[in-house]
């Protein structure tokens, strides 16, 4: 399936991550706050893993920000283009007498 293959590769760039922060799995685990058990199936793209460890996850690898990304609204350029071209309202300035 598809969504195995989506967790699949999830986890090994979890895996890749970890490593290349030179963590050990039990090291990383503590830090992420989930057994060592709980990463290794993280790092299998189980998907019995709760959604909140991967936030951890992702702050302790400072890629929270990434969690932004998912359901993001999608972007609609002609909203976009009438922002652009619709001048913005300017107030006169107060007068003095």
């Amino acid at each position: 399936m598809i969504e195995d293959q989506q967790l699949s590769l999830l986890g090994t760039r979890l895996r890749s991550e970890r490593i290349r922060k030179n963590d050990s799995q039990a090291a990383f685990a503590a830090r992420i706050g989930v057994s060592i058990p709980t990463l290794r199936k993280m790092e299998a793209g189980d998907d019995s893993v709760r959604i909140g460890h991967w936030v951890q996850a992702l702050k302790v690898l400072n890629r929270d920000k990434d969690m932004d990304m998912i359901l993001a609204p999608k972007e609609d350029l002609f909203a976009k283009f009438d922002r652009l071209n619709t001048p913005s309202r300017k107030r006169a300035s107060k007068k003095t007498a």
